[in-house]
């Protein structure tokens, strides 16, 4: 068994080099306060910095880049640590194993306090600015790290990163598009964020191998240097619509007009709802966990966790399968994701719309419902009915049908979260603060999202190399038919727009 030596684990001549990077999100933070508030003369300009369509590109990038990082480097990390520390390939695993744990625990454990600081200012974007510097920092630190302890702290901060960017993200979309939109809005930041994800492993392969770890740098480097770029750009709407409210100037933003399908009377809220009594210390701290009380909630929590369970058990098992059944190499088993990207892609976005028009339930019964048997003959290419190009074109049948029914079920958990949330929030007016518990929820949403990343690709992995993929893919199976029936029994009813 390989061991680490001294100098591998020695860092106090390299740290002085590296530490002068820890500062910078504050100094992002810094930069970014003037651009916060727009000059009351340039009206344009704040209206198209503060357009729906604009924070949700700019949502979407981060996230894209968040994922895309993190994947990026997962094919290369047994070669890296060879490469740099001289670990055989045969021992490479634990240490592998270890700094992807890293990431995911770190994401884990700062979600919720994420939310709950962001939920804390008047305005997201500094803390958003805040996970940018997090995930520079931490990818400046992998590619310049020369001993495994700081690749360990590196991949810490890129998970704490992706806590801050995908709590405070969504908030940002939920401020910017309301419950009544949350559907599209989230299909289609879905469908670029898997993209990221699932394409990254084989870019990051071919890059290493073609130019070294410098050419992932740049990669990486230039990805987000672009997100930066729109984060300075982008202006939140309750920014702009303050800036209204002062009288500086009338900006046309979009915000919600009046017209002949708007409610003469605001709708209710519903009884069951609203808070009666004393709260205890434990949730005037985090309010948003009397929203717990809502089995729909837990119910739309496990179905996120079921999602990006069965989301990183692709991620880890394509490729070996592929590589078993067909002889591919780390290339051609990346361009197998695209079987599973295109109909993200095409499909995210109207699964979206979908629940925004006939609500959670009857998007995520059907969905999960046809995951269920997708899953199912996951192993049929290994058992070889077909030969050769036959079985190749069988198995990315399969895995486009995976994809369309991954694509449905993408929306209606985070939708559902919200909209339990937003009821709250409308029948206790002042309860949960000014800006409301989303940046709360989406932070219990990013835990089980990760949470479900971290389970799958180890659960995937296990069962794959115990009992082989028709096994594997059963299992997940009736999860999935566990969650068809949990969706049709406990969440739905259409979101309020």
């Amino acid at each position: 068994m390989y061991v680490l030596d001294s100098r591998e684990l020695h860092v106090t001549q390299e740290l002085p080099q590296l530490l002068f990077l820890l500062p910078l999100p504050t100094f992002t933070l810094i930069f970014i306060h003037n651009s916060e508030m727009p000059s009351p003369g340039v009206t344009w300009v704040a209206r198209w910095r503060s357009k729906t369509s604009f924070i949700l590109a700019t949502v979407a990038f981060c996230l894209f880049t968040d994922l895309f990082l993190y994947a990026l480097v997962v094919p290369i990390l047994p070669f890296l640590l060879q490469d740099r520390f001289g670990i055989p390939p045969e021992d490479a695993q634990p240490y592998t194993s270890g700094l992807l744990a890293a990431y995911s625990g770190a994401s884990v454990l700062f979600s919720i306090p994420s939310g709950w600081i962001a939920d804390r200012f008047s305005s997201r974007k500094p803390t958003f600015l805040a996970g940018w510097g997090f995930l520079t920092v931490g990818t400046a630190l992998f590619v310049g790290g020369q001993s495994f302890v700081i690749l360990l702290l590196a991949r810490i901060l890129q998970g704490l990163a992706a806590a801050v960017v995908w709590t405070v993200g969504l908030a940002i979309v939920q401020d910017s598009v309301g419950p009544g939109k949350m559907g599209q809005a989230i299909g289609s930041i879905f469908s670029v964020v898997t993209t990221g994800e699932l394409m990254a492993p084989a870019l990051g392969g071919i890059l290493y191998d073609a130019a070294g770890m410098q050419a992932v740098f740049w990669l990486a480097a230039t990805t987000l240097g672009i997100e930066l770029i729109m984060l300075f750009l982008v202006l939140e709407s309750k920014t702009l619509i303050a800036v209204q409210t002062e009288g500086a100037e009338e900006f046309d933003a979009e915000v919600p007009q009046a017209n002949e399908e708007t409610a003469l009377l605001p709708s209710r809220p519903d009884s069951k709802y609203r808070i009666q009594g004393e709260v205890g210390s434990i949730i005037k701290a985090l309010p948003v966990l009397y929203c717990f009380r809502e089995s729909r909630l837990l119910v739309a929590l496990a179905l996120t966790v079921v999602q990006g369970c069965i989301l990183g058990a692709f991620d880890a098992t394509i490729p070996t399968e592929a590589a078993a059944l067909f002889h591919f190499s780390s290339f051609k088993a990346g361009l197998l994701f695209t079987a599973l990207i295109l109909p993200y892609i095409g499909l995210g976005p109207l699964a979206g719309m979908a629940v925004d028009k006939h609500g959670t339930k009857l998007v995520a019964t059907y969905g999960y419902a046809l995951l269920a048997p997708s899953l199912i003959i996951l192993g049929i290419p290994s058992q070889h009915y077909l030969a050769g190009m036959g079985n190749l074109v069988l198995f990315c049948g399969i895995l486009v049908l995976n994809g369309i029914a991954l694509s449905i079920v993408s929306s209606p958990s985070f939708v559902d979260a919200s909209d339990i949330t937003s009821k709250y929030e409308t029948a206790n007016p002042g309860f949960f603060g000014e800006n409301g518990p989303y940046a709360q929820i989406f932070g219990f949403n990013s835990l089980c999202f990760f949470l479900g990343l971290t389970i799958g690709p180890l659960a995937g992995g296990a069962l794959r190399d115990a009992f082989g993929y028709q096994i594997m893919g059963s299992v997940f199976a009736v999860i999935s038919g566990i969650a068809a029936l949990l969706s049709y029994v406990y969440i739905g009813e259409k979101p309020q727009g």
